[in-house]
């Protein structure tokens, strides 16, 4: 479509340049003779009232010498009264010409070698008719036509290159809105959920972006509803399920006590079964785009009410820092509540009860840190853990929880990280990029590094005392 725009504006504007200039250089080169000819009208003129008043030679050639002309004027005076012709200056117009001027009365011009004259008839006082002779040289008559035709040729030029360039951006304003539609289309085809396009370009190319990015949301929507009824059901099924393994736990020994705990192990996995399955089907997404996000203060204060009752159950102190003030972060609600769910749900799982964990949430001015920390045992060998969330699974263990937080994470631009907290357990650090860079490391676990006026401040995850 751009190189089309183009050539049909190059042709227009070559077609309109020649209608134009062609004409205007023909009338160009005619004003230049007619100018030509008035100078030597106006010389002929000059010599006139001399021929009225005298016809001797000698007056005439000092006549003809102050006009100026006197190599390209010649003055022809027939015989009068038995004197001979006189002729003045050199003859260039042949004498069949001369005659007709002296038959017709009125001036003429003719053709002579190198370029033309003016034949102008005088009167004389006897009534006879004299004839002026002007030569106008050829390079006379087209004095300054060159120049022209070059200046109308360079704006001729001027105006086809300007609108072949006009014509471009054109084709560029038409065309790129309907590449980055192209584009937007391509990337959302192979999941990139977060694609979307901007609204500019002409009118109709601008309602297909509008209706593009319409679209766009309502698939992100959609498969936002999904995720988030997986992450409920999960919810709803896990919690039940560690409730179950806790009381079967308690109910002593003997052949029905066995057979619960054998069926609450059996339901355990067949539910981690079907979450997995889940998992691989869903398609991969990309980084929610412009426009989403939650409170990351306000998720992590929601959950931590769902858990806060089991943990009463159990006997478990538990703590919730930094959700004090809103904490905006580029990723979906229902995505933060899954990662939370899943590593709240391993403290459950995988610690005695009565141990103690806490929350922490540290803002900062490019990226935001959730801290999930425990007082059990620990993670002897966190790689191992990290491995296991990225799907390879153990009894008991579906590998979902740390990919669910992993891919969190990443695709903000962030990363996970297993390391001890300070409650003398495991703590889980989900760095969450805020301007999709790569993270700043500090050198020092759960540390926020920004820069205020000039300074780098550093805010450190303090130990605080649990409630």
């Amino acid at each position: 479509m751009r190189w089309a725009l183009v050539k049909v504006c190059l042709a227009v504007t070559t077609m309109v340049v020649v209608a134009f200039a062609v004409p205007l250089g023909l009338v160009i080169k005619e004003m230049a003779r007619d100018r030509a000819f008035s100078n030597a009208e106006r010389q002929a003129a000059a010599v006139a009232p001399a021929l009225s008043i005298t016809t001797q030679r000698d007056q005439l050639e000092r006549v003809v010498a102050s006009a100026g002309a006197d190599t390209g004027m010649a003055v022809h005076i027939p015989a009068i009264d038995g004197k001979a012709a006189v002729d003045i200056g050199r003859r260039r117009a042949a004498d069949a010409d001369i005659a007709a001027v002296r038959r017709m009365g009125r001036a003429s011009t003719t053709e002579v070698p190198g370029g033309s004259t003016l034949l102008q008839p005088v009167a004389l006082s006897s009534g006879a008719i004299a004839v002026v002779e002007v030569y106008v040289p050829e390079t006379e008559v087209s004095n300054g036509v060159g120049t022209a035709w070059a200046v109308l040729a360079a704006v001729g030029a001027a105006l086809v290159v300007g609108s072949v360039a006009v014509a471009d951006r054109l084709g560029v304003r038409m065309v790129q809105p309907a590449q980055r539609l192209v584009k937007g289309a391509h990337d959302l085809g192979e999941g990139r959920l977060g694609a979307r396009v901007r609204e500019e370009g002409p009118t109709e190319l601008r309602l297909a972006a509008v209706a593009f990015n319409s679209m766009a949301d309502q698939v992100v929507q959609l498969l936002a509803n999904e995720r988030e009824l997986a992450a409920d059901l999960s919810h709803r099924l896990r919690t039940p399920l560690t409730v179950l393994r806790l009381n079967a736990a308690s109910l002593g020994e003997g052949p029905a006590a066995d057979q619960t705990r054998a069926a609450v192990a059996q339901l355990e996995r067949e539910v981690d079964k079907i979450i997995r399955t889940a998992r691989e089907a869903k398609p991969q997404t990309a980084a929610a785009g412009p426009g989403a996000g939650c409170d990351a203060a306000e998720v992590v204060r929601q959950r931590m009410e769902f858990w806060s009752a089991l943990a009463e159950d159990e006997g478990r102190k538990w703590r919730v820092a930094g959700v004090e003030r809103p904490v905006r972060i580029p990723v979906a609600r229902a995505d933060l509540a899954a990662a939370l769910d899943a590593l709240l749900g391993n403290v459950f799982r995988h610690t005695a009860e009565g141990t103690a964990f806490a929350v922490d949430v540290h803002n900062g001015e490019d990226a935001v840190i959730v801290l999930v920390s425990d007082a059990g045992p620990g993670i002897a060998d966190p790689e191992a853990a990290m491995a296991r969330g990225r799907g390879s699974g153990t009894d008991g263990s579906t590998g979902l929880g740390l990919d669910i937080v992993r891919r969190l994470a990443e695709s903000t631009g962030g990363d996970v990280r297993i390391g001890s907290s300070v409650l003398g357990g495991t703590e889980v650090r989900i760095w969450i990029q805020l301007d999709g860079r790569k993270p700043v490391r500090t050198g020092h676990r759960g540390a926020v590094r920004r820069r205020r006026q000039g300074k780098l401040v550093s805010t450190f995850n303090r130990p605080r005392s649990l409630p």
